[in-house]
């Protein structure tokens, strides 16, 4: 039986070319929000870099005046040669490397051990583990202070970079947790063609699981890196003798010296921070996909 005729359709489709004029506009709209909303954050930067420019009587100006007339590069000199800034730098990058190192090598082996190994009372342990995050710094200062005292490492760059070789110390809670939830995302099916094909779980850990986790690896280089940088406290605590002082420590006691030169102390700190942000800028793209915590999917 022969189906019967279909009436002809009368309807028409819209035309898409309105929503493709629409969209730049859209997009138009969308940097323009972001612009708004990123000029608020760099605002202190340009005025710190600004006024690192000037002389102290052209900052306080009213209005304010944005273009140093004329540039001042000699504030850079004199202040980073005004104290050892070059040594604090030193000193700073022995810290930062060190427990970097020690806390991308213990944390992850940690994280590996939680997420792709199999042992009993594994999730208790991690349980217990992250219960440490809601212990107060300041409970465990004094304690911490009197060990080291004991051990006598005061004065020292020991109690600053020993404890990031262990997984879990100061904010390596943090880093195991981040790193775990990353290795979860790796497919199971990987370790397990390793094994078939003899690996042991260390050459697992080498050769399958880091290489994949560049990112969320790149990420815990950053925020320890950055928290060592900016480290005041630790220094303050346990560094006498200034020729092993930090930059933050060595620009605290700059700032004491040098308070009423505006100038020096703008420049001072646009260079302890400038390697802050080159570091950023070189790895924001491995940064990104760490932090968003996206993995191989199966």
């Amino acid at each position: 039986m022969a189906a019967p005729p279909r009436e002809p359709r009368t309807g028409r489709v819209a035309p898409t070319g309105g929503l493709r004029r629409r969209r730049p506009y859209g997009k138009a709209l969308l940097y323009l929000a972001l612009v708004a909303g990123a000029v608020p954050t760099l605002l202190p930067f340009v005025w710190l870099v600004r006024s690192a420019l000037m002389e102290d009587a052209q900052m306080f100006t009213a209005p304010p005046e944005w273009i140093p007339r004329p540039f001042r590069w000699s504030n850079f000199g004199e202040a980073l040669t005004a104290q050892p800034f070059g040594l604090y730098f030193v000193n700073t990058v022995i810290v930062a490397v060190i427990s970097v190192l020690g806390t991308v090598l213990t944390c992850s082996v940690a994280a590996f051990s939680f997420s792709r190994l199999r042992w009993r009372g594994r999730n208790v342990v991690f349980a217990l583990l992250l219960s440490a995050v809601m212990l107060p710094y300041a409970v465990t200062l004094i304690p911490t202070f009197v060990m080291w005292q004991e051990l006598g490492a005061l004065d020292s760059f020991v109690p600053l970079t020993v404890p990031s070789w262990f997984a879990g110390a100061g904010g390596g809670v943090f880093n195991v947790f981040l790193l775990r939830q990353f290795f979860l995302t790796i497919p199971f099916e990987l370790d397990e063609a390793a094994y078939m094909d003899g690996a042991s779980p260390w050459r697992v850990f080498w050769t399958v699981v880091m290489p994949l986790s560049k990112p969320a690896i790149v990420v815990v280089t950053i925020f320890t890196f950055i928290g060592t940088w900016n480290d005041f406290l630790g220094p303050l605590l346990y560094l006498n003798d200034e020729e092993k002082y930090t930059l933050s420590l060595g620009l605290a006691s700059f700032q004491s010296i040098y308070i009423t030169q505006w100038g020096y102390l703008m420049a001072a700190s646009a260079a302890v921070i400038a390697p802050i942000i080159a570091l950023f800028f070189f790895l924001q793209r491995y940064f990104i996909e760490g932090v968003t915590l996206t993995g191989i999917k199966n």
